[in-house]
């Protein structure tokens, strides 16, 4: 019986490769419009297949410590071993753990930079797809090839192996090689991408258990929050639950969602921003959510000019005082959280070293950049700068559509300046192409007007402008001569 057991028990996950050509196939059954080939929904589903080579060749490039004979440098291992004076067996193994824990890029290839080139590539072509989509007015309703009970079923089925793929444990491979080094072990299990530092702070005084289980915890919470607001702004703004419901379950089915699915910083501000969209009627809860989100993860400030033109003259004082009483709350937060801590100058001195967001500096991290001067960076920088001020005039009036698209464009053009692993932060956006891609027509879904004779925002702001007035305004007194 206990041999039966672990027959029907012994699961094993897909790797990339895989997941890349059944995620792929299942896409084309599933949202793939066979009667109307040349048509953008078609071009949509395999546009979102991009980057994933991008991906396999970074996964391909990366050392492999628990794996020796597959690492791309053999050799150096090898020279490593003779000069210690130990045979290449065993020994050899704690060599290149001790060789990749003192000089990790020495075990990167080549292919290393093209996977990155590659990941910047197919976002530039993803950004120029969601600026075209500004101009896509009329948009026809292409059902799913799946009934809306179906998607629900393949969703949660979906979510639940994601689940397991989060919480599962880190373990070894092979019988005869020793455990590496525990700074390689470290290294290994560090998410792709630095965090924030609101983020950090928050899991910085939990031990290495609980932050393990409260770090993937919040991952998957928030994979939930984002799938649960593509239903509802499906079937509350685009008034097609089955829309919403095919780009939850897309969402999950990518292979992207499971390269990620326990890296909370990955997918905490786009959680934030699907329910900031979801809300968009109640100008100062996306206000509130929009903030939360900037304060904690910084990114989705950029998107601020955005909203504040989609708002303008139709609630765009209720949005701001809810995103800055936000914002000046979380800020409190993080300083007295920061000042109280003994090592003060040293996150301050850490904070301001970081060269990924400052582009006049020499980066030194894993990216496309390392080894490139930095002075290449700065007009790459300015144009992003200006793309960003520009949203806040073009296009005028703006409707949800423009909304989703232009927030996708300035996520993804964070990838081509940002030194750090730039292009692998797909999670920042991807729901919001999941919305692109899904949504009806939306020329009309615009913020609503407000009947300020009957709000009581607006007869507050009218009190205090009499009182206000009426302080200012000189006495009609006569004054007595002396």
């Amino acid at each position: 019986m206990p041999f039966a057991a672990s027959v029907f028990l012994e699961f094993n996950l897909p790797n990339g490769t895989t997941w890349f050509y059944f995620s792929f196939l299942l896409a084309i059954a599933l949202f793939f419009k066979f009667g109307r080939v040349l048509s953008f929904r078609n071009l949509d589903v395999i546009l979102m297949f991009l980057l994933v080579p991008g991906f396999l060749l970074l996964l391909e490039a990366k050392p492999n410590v628990v794996l020796p004979e597959r690492e791309p440098a053999l050799a150096a291992a090898r020279l490593v071993a003779v000069s210690a004076g130990t045979s290449f067996d065993g020994g050899a193994s704690a060599a290149v753990a001790s060789t990749f824990a003192a000089d990790p890029l020495l075990f990167a290839s080549s292919w290393l930079w093209w996977g990155y080139l590659w990941l910047l590539a197919g976002s530039a072509i993803l950004m120029i797809r969601c600026l075209v989509d500004l101009a896509l007015v009329s948009r026809p309703a292409l059902t799913p090839n799946l009934t809306l009970g179906g998607l629900a079923w393949f969703a949660g089925a979906l979510f639940v192996c994601l689940m397991a793929v989060a919480f599962r444990p880190e373990r070894t491979q092979g019988g005869s090689v020793p455990p590496p080094h525990k700074s390689v072990v470290e290294k290994q299990a560090k998410p792709i991408g630095p965090e924030t530092t609101a983020l950090a702070l928050a899991q910085g005084s939990l031990e290495s258990a609980l932050r393990y289980w409260s770090t993937r915890s919040l991952a998957v919470l928030c994979h939930l929050a984002v799938v649960i607001g593509l239903v509802v702004i499906g079937y509350r703004h685009f008034q097609d639950a089955s829309a919403g419901m095919a780009a939850a379950t897309f969402y999950l089915m990518l292979p992207y969602t499971g390269m990620h699915v326990g890296q909370a910083h990955h997918v905490w501000p786009m959680a934030l921003v699907v329910w900031a969209i979801a809300a968009y009627r109640m100008p100062r809860l996306s206000g509130m959510l929009l903030g939360l989100a900037s304060v904690t993860a910084y990114v989705p400030a950029l998107l601020l000019p955005i909203w504040i033109s989609f708002y303008w003259r139709r609630g765009v004082l209720r949005f701001l005082s809810g995103y800055l009483f936000t914002v000046g709350l979380g800020l409190a937060a993080i300083a007295l959280v920061i000042f109280s801590m003994e090592d003060l100058s040293r996150i301050l001195r850490e904070g301001l070293s970081l060269a990924g967001w400052q582009p006049w500096r020499v980066p030194t991290t894993e990216g496309f950049w390392t080894g490139v001067h930095w002075a290449y960076r700065i007009p790459i920088f300015i144009a992003y700068l200006a793309f960003v001020i520009t949203t806040a005039f073009w296009p005028a009036p703006k409707s949800l559509a423009h909304v989703i698209a232009l927030s996708a464009a300035v996520l993804i053009g964070i990838q081509f300046w940002y030194a750090d692993q730039g292009g692998v932060y797909v999670l920042w956006y991807l729901p919001l192409l999941m919305l692109m891609v899904f949504r009806p027509n939306l020329s009309d879904r615009r913020p609503a007007l407000l009947q300020t004779d009957a709000d009581w925002f607006g007869r507050t702001r009218r009190l205090i402008g009499k009182l206000t007035g009426r302080l200012a305004k000189p006495s009609d007194m006569p004054i007595k001569a002396a």
